[in-house]
């Protein structure tokens, strides 16, 4: 297991001191507790910077004008979750993965116009179609990764700007979608499919509320605002029909995702509406303190025909608790507590890594691609466990 993990680090040095695999055991050891559990930041941070680097040498993963693709599954968590750690850690200089993912946004955003979609285009898998989807996705992941990054600095960037300018020129003005924006869809849950419009729609609200600067409140926004928050209060629940003919139907993952955006975004939700769904999601909770991903959403299959995996995980568990976190939830409110206790006591201490199954189909645990879903599922643990507002 984790022979492409041990042959890279053995290659590879990470700290300067400790090269190989043997970073993410002594990582294990010797790294302090963070947030008074008993996981390991070290560890963790040595998983997610293997992950990055190996999906930014991946040949699949590989864009145009050399840069590389953001997945929302690995590079966007990574994304929101590593300067935390960073922080934590009281690292004081950017990870080459951190700065490869930064370079490539700018890049990007800067170029937009020449910039190739992600997938799709004349004469490629997809057409059109695709690149339509590709650009309103990769819109919304730049928008929000560098508005994140302005947060920290509590500073406004000019790429940032030129990232909203691109993102609001792609926000659907008709149609049932009116307000969100086109979205990849591989009919895969619960990031790449119909319903993860939805999904999209909340990170632009995310960003937007994340800029500094009153950027939610500038007055040449004002209407591309009200046109997404009217969209994520009308589609809080799935489509009539689709709830008639039992289609995937994420209830709870989008109320979760509205909880974090009307974090950032206030005028998404009051707070007794807040309280509502919070409510929704600890009658979710496990008697062990996590969450299932699955059981966020109503009638998710697996293609393949194998069971969905109902156990608790990291993903769910840190996106829930991290939510309510930023909602302003004390740690010691029980289901918190419980969440970030289990989140504390099931990080793999071997890998640093919290293990988690896609919905999609059962795939080989060896394989990378099997990892995508552990990949999210970390960063979102950490997101929770290195929250600032957690004791």
């Amino acid at each position: 297991m984790f022979r492409r993990l041990t042959a890279f680090l053995l290659t590879t040095s990470i700290t300067g001191a400790v090269t190989g695999a043997a970073v993410v055991r002594a990582a294990a050891r010797t790294s302090p507790p963070a947030s008074g559990g008993t996981w390991s930041a070290r560890a963790a941070a040595a998983y997610l910077d293997y992950r990055q680097s190996w999906w930014q040498a991946w040949s699949h993963s590989a864009r145009d004008h050399g840069t590389v693709c953001v997945s929302c599954h690995t590079v966007l968590p990574y994304a929101l979750a590593r300067p935390e750690l960073g922080a934590a850690l009281h690292d004081t200089v950017e990870t080459a993965s951190e700065r490869k993912l930064m370079a490539d946004v700018e890049r990007r955003v800067r170029g937009w116009a020449e910039m190739e979609p992600y997938y799709g285009g004349v004469g490629k898998s997809g057409g059109e179609e695709k690149a339509i989807e590709s650009r309103g996705t990769e819109s919304v992941l730049n928008a929000l990764i560098l508005a994140e990054r302005d947060a920290r600095a509590n500073s406004v960037s000019a790429d940032s700007r030129t990232a909203f300018a691109n993102m609001w020129a792609l926000q659907l003005q008709s149609g049932a979608n009116a307000g969100a924006w086109s979205w990849l869809n591989f009919e895969l849950e619960p990031w790449e499919a119909p319903p993860s419009t939805y999904f999209g729609a909340a990170l632009a609200a995310i960003a937007v509320g994340s800029e500094p600067g009153g950027y939610a409140q500038s007055a040449d926004i004002r209407h591309n605002v009200q046109q997404l928050v009217a969209y994520l209060r009308d589609n809080i629940n799935a489509p009539f029909m689709d709830r008639v003919m039992r289609r995937d139907d994420p209830a709870l993952f989008r109320r979760a995702m509205l909880l974090w955006a009307s974090t950032r975004l206030p005028a998404l939700a009051s707070p007794a509406e807040q309280r509502e769904m919070m409510r929704a999601l600890y009658g979710a909770q496990r008697s062990d303190g996590g969450w299932s991903l699955s059981s966020l959403g109503k009638h998710w299959r697996r293609f393949d025909g194998t069971p969905l995996p109902t156990a608790s995980g990291g993903y769910a568990t840190g996106l829930i608790a991290y939510a309510l976190e930023q909602a302003g939830i004390d740690a010691s409110e029980p289901h918190l507590a419980r969440a970030l206790g289990w989140l504390a006591q099931n990080q793999d201490r071997a890998t640093g890594m919290w293990p988690a199954a896609s919905l999609n189909k059962a795939r080989d645990p060896d394989s990378d691609p099997a990892k995508f879903m552990s990949d999210a599922s970390t960063a979102f643990a950490v997101l929770a466990l290195t929250n600032r507002s957690t004791p």
